[in-house]
């Protein structure tokens, strides 16, 4: 019987990110995962017809969700990015069921707070089988509206910070399984004309202004573009694979769906963000 100390590992993991994207509406969320490596788009909004994209069909129920992931995760496939549009698009839908499930109009309606825990159990359903695409070396990106809530600081008061429009117990779950929450905004000074071109962005780090994270070494500020997010996620693993024996993660520029590449990170040709409404 061997000993549980030579299961004792060391160094970065080189598995493929868990991402969590918000911000306002037409920002260009949608199509930022379209560019990622060979996308397949579970999508609970209408919200794709202009992104040229494999999509399921629109879910109407929180269980189509679950039976698309895991039609996913239990028959071949060569797609290497499952993106879930979106989560709070999701989050009404499971809301709907446990107000079917407990014969009521709304999940207020079923008293102290009961609704929103019983809505942790769907949650945790999803999770469950985006760690079983995770464990296929697969991306898993997952989109979000935006919304500003009120935010009290012991250094800062009466401010607003941006944070996924998820309810709060939701919103920790989820921000808890990934490991890098996104915002995508406008570069400061973008909205007043200050700096030209009205650049897009994505900021990487909690503040008082924002709900972020990240577990890798990325900067704080980077350009709404899958090719630099993944490019720095991979600069960071490649930074870290000290003694894991792991092969580094590619990013490559291809269009083509090669099954061989489905553990790699293969970008699909970018579309412009400019142009997306999502």
């Amino acid at each position: 019987m061997s000993s549980l100390l030579s299961t004792i590992t060391r160094g970065k993991s080189q598995d493929a990110p868990r991402i969590v994207l918000y911000g306002q509406e037409g920002i260009g969320k949608s199509t930022f995962a379209a560019d990622f490596p060979n996308p397949i788009f579970v999508q609970t909004e209408d919200g794709l017809g202009q992104i040229d994209c494999a999509k399921f069909p629109l879910c109407k129920k929180g269980r189509d969700a679950f039976d698309q992931l895991t039609a996913l995760a239990k028959e071949p496939n060569v797609f290497q990015t499952v993106v879930l549009d979106s989560l709070d698009w999701l989050e009404r839908l499971i809301w709907d069921d446990v107000c079917a499930q407990n014969k009521v109009d709304s999940i207020e309606h079923i008293g102290y707070g009961k609704g929103y825990v019983m809505a942790l159990t769907s949650w945790r359903t999803i999770l469950d089988v985006l760690t079983e695409l995770h464990n296929q070396k697969k991306i898993v990106l997952l989109l979000a509206h935006a919304v500003a809530e009120d935010y009290t600081d012991p250094e800062v008061t009466g401010i607003k910070r941006f944070t996924p429009r998820l309810h709060k117990t939701a919103r920790s779950l989820v921000a808890e399984y990934v490991d890098v929450v996104l915002l995508a905004t406008r570069k400061f000074g973008a909205a007043n004309g200050e700096i030209a071109n009205n650049p897009r962005v994505v900021r990487t780090e909690p503040s008082p202004c924002q709900v972020a994270k990240s577990r890798y070494a990325i900067p704080a500020e980077l350009p709404l573009d899958a090719g630099a997010v993944l490019s720095a996620i991979k600069q960071s693993l490649d930074a870290g694979r000290s003694g894991n024996g792991g092969a580094p993660l590619p990013l490559v520029a291809d269009n083509k769906l090669e099954p061989q590449a489905a553990g790699g990170f293969v970008r699909r040709t970018p579309q412009s963000a400019e142009n997306s409404n999502s």
